[in-house]
């Protein structure tokens, strides 16, 4: 029996499960953390500490169809600077919880369209975060950049800031593609916005591109891959399309038997995969690409790789704070999310308090099974011994887990003295075999296809 045929027989092209960005996924948050919390767990950082920084600008010009992030669109630039003017206030929250001395090791900007920001707004928000946090020697300043909502003022601006790396959204480059996710973004928008950020110092660029289209094909993905490789950018996210309308209504616009089936997704994936990795491009977990110098290439050969809500990174801070609507903080006491909704977010800031409104507090084996879900996403491979040593599991259960894992999955997972490993030839099942990890009810929510 070929690979394809063992994939399919584990249910690889049925399953769906979590990207695992967190532990435990957001679905499982709950109202038992609020405002209290977030200012509780802030205090908690050590003084002198680093942290990270998440800022949520929620809106766009336009709602691409195919997008299902908490997003809202706006003709106009007066909500998005009153917008700011409330990230100011809750700027000013975090300055009173945050102990001495705190810096960042990295800040972004996501969203929406964070570049929607006016020079004037780019300027005021930049200012006053680095006055309440600066930034630490080495940190990183990202901003996601729509390559068509960007000039030269505010890519100047964002330079000035200190901005030291880009993304940029491409999806496909396909005019048929984007016509049917609505998202027209030509390959010459694209490739001088890329050329501005260079020409404006910006040397480090992460792209986006995404598998499972509507009318993708093989050879119209190695297109857009080939045009995508001609912007050299650092790293590439190859994300898989999770065609959710039931979660993001805007997606019921997407006709859906113009989807391929989950295993010409795969084929998608392959196709992409090997354009990236002949082009000279370290594999990355499951989904990410890097060049041998960047970042995220080095961390992982350290052991140092880690999974957050913006994929893969190479920060080591133990705190990430998100500020904006939606946004979600890690701590090592738990989780905590503002509130989705803009109106209610900027009613909690403006009555001065955080707008906390849901999230999970780490209890039982939470810390644990999130190490090893997140080994598996890193780096394909449990240490037992870290387990053991660092989360207080004891072996014996440990191996009865390892167990479990080998009998549901067989040969597709290894298990000796050290630890469980997927070998190579079974890693798209990775999601799938770290859900066997998970102990929070999967069919809470919906997901996305395994691959």
């Amino acid at each position: 029996m070929d690979t394809k045929s063992q994939l399919a027989q584990l249910g690889l092209f049925e399953a769906r499960v979590p990207r695992y960005t967190s532990y435990p996924t957001a679905p499982h948050f709950n109202t038992a953390v609020g405002p209290d919390e977030s200012r509780s767990w802030l205090s908690h950082i050590p003084q002198g500490g680093e942290i990270s920084l998440y800022i949520h600008v929620p809106f766009c010009r336009r709602l691409c169809w195919f997008c299902a992030c908490r997003t809202q669109g706006t003709t106009s630039d007066d909500p998005v600077v009153a917008y700011v003017d409330t990230l100011l206030a809750e700027l000013e929250l975090l300055r009173a919880s945050l102990p001495g001395g705190v810096t960042l090791s990295r800040l972004h900007w996501g969203g929406g369209t964070p570049t929607l920001l006016p020079p004037a707004s780019i300027r005021r928000l930049s200012a006053a975060i680095f006055d309440v946090v600066p930034m630490a020697e080495n940190g990183e300043f990202s901003v996601e950049i729509d390559p068509n909502e960007i000039d030269e003022s505010r890519l100047a601006a964002l330079a000035e800031a200190g901005m030291n790396r880009a993304s940029i959204g491409v999806q496909d480059f396909d005019p048929l593609i984007q016509k049917t996710i609505g998202r027209d973004q030509s390959f010459e928008i694209t490739q001088a916005a890329a050329d501005a950020l260079r020409a404006h110092g910006i040397r480090s660029l992460n792209a986006d591109i995404l598998y499972g289209l509507p009318h993708q094909t093989p050879e119209r993905i190695a297109v857009s891959i080939q045009k995508l490789l001609s912007l050299n950018p650092d790293r590439i996210a190859l994300y898989g399309y999770a065609h959710v309308p039931w979660m993001a209504r805007r997606q019921v616009m997407i006709p859906s038997d113009a989807l391929p089936r989950p295993e010409e997704r795969l084929n998608l994936f392959e196709t992409a995969r090997d354009l990236l990795v002949w082009d000279g491009y370290d594999e990355i977990g499951i989904d990410h690409f890097a060049r041998p110098d960047d970042g995220l290439a080095v961390a992982l050969k350290a052991g140092r790789l880690r999974r957050n809500f913006q994929g893969y990174t190479d920060d080591l801070a133990t705190a990430l704070v998100g500020l904006g609507a939606s946004a979600i903080s890690r701590f090592p006491e738990g989780y905590a999310q503002n509130a989705s909704g803009t109106s209610a977010y900027v009613k909690a800031v403006r009555e001065g308090r955080f707008a906390t409104s849901r999230g999970h507090v780490f209890a039982g084996e939470d810390l644990a099974r999130a190490r090893m879900i997140e080994a598996l996403m890193c780096d394909f491979r449990i240490d037992a011994d870290e387990i053991v040593r660092d989360y207080g599991l004891p072996r014996a259960k440990l191996d009865e887990y390892f167990s479990s894992v080998s009998k549901e999955f067989g040969k597709m997972v290894r298990v000796d003295a050290d630890g469980l490993s997927i070998p190579v030839e079974a890693r798209p099942l990775t999601r799938m075999i770290a859900r066997c990890f998970d102990s929070y009810e999967l069919a809470k929510a919906g997901h996305s296809h395994a691959v």
